[in-house]
Parts: C-alpha cells; sequence; structure tokens
C-alpha cells in the first residue's frame, strides 16, 4: 500500500504530466495509484441481475473461411475509422489472422483484403494478424499527417502498420497502405527461432503514439512508441514492460493458478486505451478486467473476475483440455471465461466500458467513471444476420454514422458464423446499431 506522503506526491506529479486532464478523470486515475496490486475488486455497491438483454445486428460481413481455399482467415478484431468529413464513408477494419487485414463498409461489403506478411525464410512463421487499433492524425517523415491502422502480428512478433486514406474511403476503394517500415524489430524477441516458439506479440491498443500490447501465453504488457522513418513509413521502439501476475490468492488463504498446458501462463489478448483518462483496461482471459495506467506504471486493479476465478482447474494432456474443478465461490457474477474484447463507447466526459464474455455469448457493460457494471446483452440472431458466437474483439463509436447508425456503432467479432459451409470454420464480424443497445439495456 502507498504511504500518504507518496500518494500525494505521485497524484501531483501525475497531474503535472497531464495538465489537461479535467478534474474526474484525474480522480479517478488517483485511485489507480493508492489500489494494493492484488486481485481484489474495487468497492463498488451494485445490484446484480442476470437479465441478459437481447439485440440483433444491421448488418453483416461475408465468411471468412480458415482453410487453405480461404486463405487461412481467421477473424478477430475489429476497429471502426470514422471518416473526418464523410461519416457515411467510415470503414471497419478487421484482423483475419493469417488472412491478413479485410477491410469492410457501414453496410459491410468488402472493400479491400491485405495478406499477411508471408514467412521470413523456409522453415519460419508466416504473419497472423491479430488485433487491430486506430492511431489519428500522426505525422510521417514526409511531413504529412495520417491515420493510422496499427495491428499485432503473432506469427513475426511485430507490428503492421497502414495509413488511411480518406479520398479513397469516401470513393468506396482499398484505403489502406502498408506504411511498416522493413526493418521494424522484433517486439518481445531478439532472434527468429525465439518468435517461431510463439510467444509472440497477441492482443493491443493504442493511446496515440503509444502502443500497448501484450504477449501470448505469458502476463507480459509491453509499450511501445511509434517513430516515423524515412520515406513515410512508420517504425517503432520499446519503452518499458509490465507483467501482470500468474498467481493469485484467495480468501481461504491458498493460492490459485489459472490452468493452462505445461508452460503456459495466463495471457492478455483485449484490451483499449481510456485517452482522456490515461488509463488501459487489459483482460486477462482466465482471469478478468485490470485498469491500470496507459503507461504501465502504478498499479494494476483487478477490476472484475471472470466467474471461474479461483476454479482450480486440471489439465488433461490426453484431451489438451482443462477438466473443471469445484466452484469455490470467489468468481464474478458477469463475465464468463474468456473475458475478451474491450471497447469504450465516449460519450463527453460520460461513456461505457463494453466487454465481451466469450464463455457464455454475452457483452457486459461498466460505467466508464467508477467501474459499476450496469447492463448484459447479447446478439441474437435477427432478420438480417445471425448472432455472434464466441466473440473476440469488438469495437464500438459515438460518433453519428450517417442515416443507417445515426446514434453510433458497434461492432463484433462472430467466431461462428452461420450459416455455414459444410465442415468449414467460419467467421465474421456483425454491425449493431447502437439505438439497438441503448433501447435493450436502458443505456442513453
Amino acid at each position: 500500500m502507498l504511504t500518504y506522503a507518496r500518494y500525494v506526491r505521485s497524484a501531483f506529479t501525475m497531474a503535472a504530466d497531464r495538465e489537461e486532464m479535467p478534474v474526474r478523470a484525474f480522480l479517478s486515475t488517483v485511485l489507480l495509484l493508492v489500489t494494493p496490486f492484488s486481485p481484489v475488486t474495487q468497492p463498488v455497491t451494485e445490484p446484480v441481475t442476470e437479465k441478459v438483454a437481447v439485440v440483433t445486428a444491421s448488418a453483416e460481413t461475408p465468411a471468412l473461411y480458415d482453410d487453405e481455399a480461404g486463405g487461412n482467415a481467421n477473424g478477430d478484431d475489429p476497429a471502426i475509422w470514422v471518416h473526418p468529413t464523410r461519416p457515411d464513408s467510415s470503414v471497419v477494419i478487421t484482423t483475419a489472422k493469417e488472412g491478413g487485414l479485410y477491410v469492410y463498409s457501414l453496410s459491410g461489403a468488402q472493400l479491400q483484403h491485405l495478406p499477411a506478411p508471408p514467412p521470413p525464410g523456409p522453415g519460419h512463421e508466416p504473419g497472423r494478424l491479430n488485433n487491430v487499433d486506430l492511431v489519428p492524425g500522426f505525422r510521417l517523415s514526409t511531413g504529412v499527417r495520417a491515420d493510422l491502422a496499427v495491428a499485432s502480428d503473432r506469427g513475426r512478433d511485430q507490428l503492421r502498420v497502414y495509413a488511411v486514406d480518406p479520398v479513397a474511403a469516401a470513393a468506396g476503394r482499398p484505403p489502406l497502405t502498408d506504411v511498416t517500415d522493413p526493418s521494424a524489430p522484433f517486439v518481445f524477441h531478439t532472434t527468429q527461432e525465439e518468435v517461431d516458439a510463439a510467444r509472440t506479440a497477441y492482443g493491443l491498443a493504442a493511446d496515440g503514439a503509444d502502443i500497448v500490447v501484450s504477449r501470448r501465453h505469458r502476463t507480459t504488457l509491453g509499450l511501445l512508441r511509434l517513430v516515423a522513418a524515412p520515406g513515410g513509413r512508420v517504425t517503432y521502439r520499446n519503452v518499458r514492460t509490465l507483467d501482470l501476475p500468474a498467481a493469485f490468492p484467495l480468501p481461504d488463504g491458498a493460492t490459485w493458478t489459472p490452468c493452462a498446458e505445461p508452460g503456459e501462463l495466463p495471457q492478455v489478448e483485449g484490451m483499449v486505451v481510456d485517452r482522456a483518462r490515461g488509463v488501459l483496461y487489459a483482460a486477462q482471459e482466465d482471469v478478468g478486467i485490470w485498469r491500470l495506467r496507459a503507461d504501465l506504471t502504478g498499479r494494476p486493479v483487478l477490476m472484475d473476475k471472470v466467474r471461474e476465478y479461483g476454479r482450480q482447474d486440471t489439465y488433461d494432456p490426453a484431451t489438451e483440455e482443462c477438466a473443471p474443478g469445484p466452484d469455490r465461490g470467489f468468481g464474478g457474477r458477469h463475465l464468463s471465461a474468456d473475458a475478451e474484447g474491450l471497447t469504450i463507447f465516449e460519450d463527453g466526459r460520460d461513456g461505457y466500458l463494453l466487454a465481451s464474455s466469450q464463455g457464455d455469448d454475452t457483452f457486459s457493460v461498466y460505467d466508464r467513471g467508477d467501474g459499476r457494471h450496469l447492463a448484459r446483452f447479447r446478439v441474437a440472431p435477427g432478420r438480417r444476420a445471425d448472432g455472434a458466437e464466441v466473440s473476440d474483439g469488438s469495437a464500438v463509436t459515438s460518433a453519428p454514422l450517417g442515416a443507417a447508425y445515426p446514434a453510433g456503432l458497434l461492432v463484433v467479432h462472430d467466431g461462428a458464423e452461420t450459416p455455414g459451409d459444410g465442415d468449414r470454420e467460419a467467421t465474421g464480424f456483425k454491425l449493431v446499431d447502437w439505438r439497438a443497445v441503448a433501447g435493450a439495456t436502458g443505456l442513453r
């Protein structure tokens, strides 16, 4: 626990670093500094309801197939780029692992496909683009400012960077151009042999030119900073890392370690930065949602836990699965593992944090300011699209996007696209009118 003197010094140092931060945001961030680094949920009193609202999608993207015929495309994470002058020409940018990046219009029509990078040589892993986020107004070495889409490449342990062309987007043409510096470094490793072991860049969240990346099969988060490179290219440098816990003390005195394959630790994938507050939310899949400073300093707070928290499952090498142990009653009430995609709906200084509860195909909504749990909903089959199941990434915007989405848009990954094509593994993305979410849950 921080002493009072250290609390005051740390709080006012941080305020000096962020003079533009409003009072409410400043106080929210101070809470991070004075909370112990322990897996205890924040002390918020709230009524608990099991009601799950139901919404349907307004549109969906074409199915992606994770096989050779489908280019090994496995959808994962979306980002919504809002056009600065023609909001109805905004686009949805999505990752598809070995399938690369796909770009869609607001109707769900495909505008562009960019393949993942090939293997750097024989016997090495190809690119696998995992998560994507947006960086507005980055100044290139040419002097031009460009919005960037930045993706984590878990196959090659790198970031891939793409410039967004507003003119092309408005014309319905492919809007992305790869501007990654060819000499961009590895994120977590120093040799290609280490990269091929697959403990590589995984989840990703952007905070301006600062990019937070998680490491696959580890609890490590890394902070990178984008750097303009010659010729209008973009590279990055490492700033610092932080390790979240891998074992957790329980109220009964026991220590709980989440079940995993031998040698693996409880990883983070879904992340989002509340840029106005300088706060990072990180979903540790088998644990819950952490809240911490976006610069990876200070003490993380476990703001909500998955229902399975504290349940000592046992790894079965025959099935390569974890056999459930008895429920010891230490878990949360709103999330079923995996805790996945995180995104923030901004409503001025207010708004909501949304989290994908992959284990029960629902989404939880939290107050952006104090972290109270407010609602749960699911995306069910409807007239225009099927529902969203085993959802990974999500993205939301409160920006009005024309007549179709005048109050904003939510895009969620669908890990079980239907109707499928026989036994082919199919994924896709659902586009949900925010009015449907607000109306079903009672949110504004």
